[in-house]
């Protein structure tokens, strides 16, 4: 797979409307997976990660904020980094974050892939996710 390079907004709860509405404008298919389906401690209910891909080639992916994190307008948007491409994504990781600040380290996580999230010393918020080998 290559790498993939797409906007990643958040929601404060709507992801699901939104992301079945971004369905409506630009077709596609939407894959949408729960916190509850991850044993997240959040609503159960709401999205962890929603991906909508379109016959055109757009990518856009959405969550809801899980709770306890603040929805601050203008930080609610990052740039979304992925693939399986390790040393490739590492590579930007480390150009992006070096000369930034780390919101989240670059390691495994619960839902199995490698992830980290920054802020590059522009302003912009960077989400790296490296996608493990299904074993």
């Amino acid at each position: 797979m290559a790498s993939r390079l797409n906007p990643y907004i958040s929601f404060p709860g709507t992801a699901r409307d939104a992301m079945e509405f971004y369905k409506g404008v630009f077709g596609g298919t939407l894959n949408m997976s729960t916190f509850g389906e991850f044993g997240a401690p959040a609503p159960e209910d709401q999205i962890m990660h929603g991906m909508l891909e379109t016959g055109s080639g757009f990518t856009i992916m959405g969550a809801d904020i899980p709770p306890g994190m603040e929805r601050t307008p203008g930080t609610d948007m990052a740039v979304s980094l992925s693939g399986d491409d390790a040393d490739e994504l590492r590579g930007y990781w480390t150009a992006l974050s070096g000369s930034g600040t780390v919101d989240v380290p670059l390691e495994k996580q619960m839902w199995g892939d490698t992830f980290g999230a920054c802020t590059d010393r522009f302003g912009v918020s960077w989400m790296v996710n490296i996608t493990e080998p299904a074993s």
